[in-house]
């Protein structure tokens, strides 16, 4: 048996669609905006940070510099999912998530408020880490209570296409993050967007403290985590107590299933929004711009992708959907790069395009099928770090990686082979967690 589409009580069948409607919207806002502050980092990662705040050496180790603090912040992401994973099944999703909001709302805008090396030596990296760990735990924190927020409110038979409503966030927070920053250099000159035009998607990120407000206020608890904690009340063993001591002794081979089959994924999508930026424009001579540009339209065509993936999912179940994109992520490895290496913007746009389509139709089905893998009162929890694993496996070291072995082996095929190692590791893992499914 294929991992069920829907495989949780259906508690939510009396609750007014105004108000599914609402928590889905929040979710989906919660996630837009934490993913945009989240993603502007890595875009001025690969332009501007380097420079100012890593100035000794030359533009690779600059760049290295800016991408391994870039990581740092991936690092991070499994405390901020362990602390709120914890506290979310034991208090709550809706406090965490808004906790998380306030926290990359004000290390965001700490970002675009930060002197550069020039003006305060040293301490500018120091705090630049500092901040970019703050944001780290955030996003670690943030996505289990989005997730959940959105899923534990589905309507039974639609927990794939609720779910997607959160992962839509990452193309949403693509987009955005690409514009604000298009926009920043079109209205500015060189000089002066390395000098403050940087800093406006960053304070922008402000607004994201207005969004934990309205959820604070507006929002009501899930009822799946209103069950599970009535549940839990009756119950006298200690051992149940904990989430995290529960997921620990009993679940962490499914955790690092979980994130195994997700690293891929990460880390494509990473090296296709960061590594690549740095890539085309520093060793391929083209226009920083144009290729932001095609970042931002690739990234639209996922606003259509991953819905339609997850409710897919919905019908035929989340491992096929899953699987089936690890491995197109494997095939179209060499021919992207291959693509990306003419230097044609239209070829890199196709290249992009595909591996875009893979990477939605392996993260429409992700939410869902990651709430599905653990039982209500541990589900932030597990789900939360299952995911922040692949994060930090893939996603935060994969733009360093890829500069390293670009410079190691000069050919972008070295690259590819990192993809496919990963794509691997992915199938199998996928195959174990179907294995698991079919003996439930």
């Amino acid at each position: 048996m294929d991992m069920a589409p829907s495989a949780h009580p259906d508690t939510t069948t009396a609750l007014p669609t105004v108000n599914r409607r609402r928590v889905a919207t929040a979710a989906a806002l919660a996630s837009a905006v934490e993913w945009y502050d989240y993603f502007v980092f890595g875009i001025a990662a690969a332009l501007v940070l380097g420079d100012l705040y890593f100035p000794a050496g030359s533009s690779t180790a600059g760049v290295l510099a800016a991408f391994a603090t870039f990581a740092v912040g991936f690092l991070a992401r499994p405390i901020g999912g362990i602390v709120a994973g914890h506290l979310g099944d034991k208090r709550g999703r809706k406090p965490m998530l808004v906790l998380a909001l306030t926290l990359m709302g004000i290390a965001t805008t700490g970002i675009g408020l930060l002197p550069t090396y020039d003006t305060i030596g040293v301490a500018a990296p120091i705090l630049l880490v500092a901040l970019r760990i703050a944001q780290g735990v955030a996003v670690g924190a943030q996505w289990g209570g989005a997730m959940l927020l959105a899923t534990e409110y589905a309507p039974e038979g639609k927990r794939g296409v609720y779910g997607s409503v959160v992962q839509l966030g990452v193309p949403i927070g693509v987009v955005t993050a690409n514009t604000v920053f298009l926009l920043a250099g079109a209205f500015t000159t060189d000089a002066q967007f390395a000098a403050w035009g940087w800093r406006v998607p960053f304070l922008i990120g402000l607004f994201v403290l207005a969004l934990a407000w309205y959820i604070h206020t507006r929002v009501e608890e899930t009822p799946e985590f209103r069950e599970a904690e009535r549940a839990l009340a009756e119950k006298e063993q200690a051992e149940q107590s904990s989430p995290l001591r529960a997921i620990m002794k009993d679940h962490l081979g499914t955790v690092l299933l979980a994130g195994g089959s997700f690293a891929v994924n990460t880390a494509t999508f990473y090296i296709l929004i960061t590594g690549v930026l740095d890539y085309t424009t520093r060793e391929l001579d083209m226009d920083k711009s144009a290729v932001l540009t095609v970042s931002l339209c690739v990234s639209l065509t996922q606003l259509v992708l991953i819905p339609a993936a997850a409710a897919l999912s919905d019908k035929v179940g989340r491992i096929r959907v899953y699987a089936l994109g690890a491995v197109g992520i494997a095939l179209w490895a060499v021919p992207l790069f291959l693509l990306i290496d003419t230097g044609s913007l239209l070829w890199l746009a196709v290249g992009s395009f595909v591996a875009s389509c893979f990477l939605s139709i392996m993260y429409g089905p992700q939410a869902a099928l990651f709430a599905e893998l653990f039982t209500p009162e541990m589900r932030y929890t597990g789900a939360s770090l299952g995911y922040q694993i692949a994060a930090v496996l893939g996603g935060g070291l994969a733009p360093f990686v890829m500069v390293l072995l670009l410079e190691a082996s000069g050919t972008s095929m070295a690259v590819s082979a990192y993809i496919i190692g990963l794509a691997v590791i992915a199938l199998l893992s996928i195959k174990v967690l179907a294995g698991k499914a079919r003996s439930r």
